[in-house]
């Protein structure tokens, strides 16, 4: 540790899903039949087609409402959408890439300490909760950022939010959370 206490955390993130529309009707038939990596799912009324490069998994709704999954940035998740879209183009159907915004973006850290989840629960009531029966982690939720944390008791976090902007707002060691000395093992 510094002797000016100041740690860095660093985070990785781990998924980023989008959606998109397609902005015409999807025969999902014909993508099963002709499309590659695709695995159709007719009760579900989907298909799911996955992408190498970048590894993405996106479902595919006959609406043309499609929704990937799997990216590790903002800018992959677009690339491997507008991939996608063109995919769809050379199978056949008239494709304009239209309403893409990233969804949810799911991010993990450690902290450089250890958290005693029962006093956090307590002391941070009104924005954390703690069940030990049914999950190992106390739930944080910052509301001006919408991102909620999932703190665990070895300081791993696991952090959800709308952008990717956000969620390393959220991991500032300034705006993180309020950990008062009495939290920290």
């Amino acid at each position: 540790m510094d002797t000016n206490n100041e740690h860095t955390v660093d985070i990785v993130i781990t998924n980023v899903m989008s959606t998109f529309n397609t902005s015409c009707r999807l025969n999902l038939r014909t993508i099963a039949l002709n499309g590659n990596n695709v695995i159709y799912e007719p009760k579900m009324g989907k298909v799911l087609m996955k992408l190498r490069k970048p590894m993405i998994t996106a479902s595919i709704w006959s609406s043309g409402k499609i929704i990937c999954t799997g990216a590790t940035s903002e800018e992959e998740s677009k690339v491997g959408a507008r991939r996608l879209a063109r995919c769809l183009q050379k199978l056949g159907f008239n494709v304009s890439f239209s309403g893409f915004r990233v969804v949810n973006v799911l991010a993990v850290c450690s902290m450089p300490f250890a958290v005693h989840l029962n006093n956090f629960a307590r002391n941070n009531r009104t924005v954390a909760s703690y069940e030990p029966e049914l999950h190992p982690a106390a739930k944080y939720r910052n509301k001006s950022l919408k991102v909620t944390i999932q703190v665990f008791s070895t300081g791993s976090l696991t952090l959800t939010g709308p952008n990717v902007q956000n969620v390393a707002t959220a991991v500032d060691v300034k705006n993180l959370i309020p950990l008062p000395k009495s939290c920290i093992i």
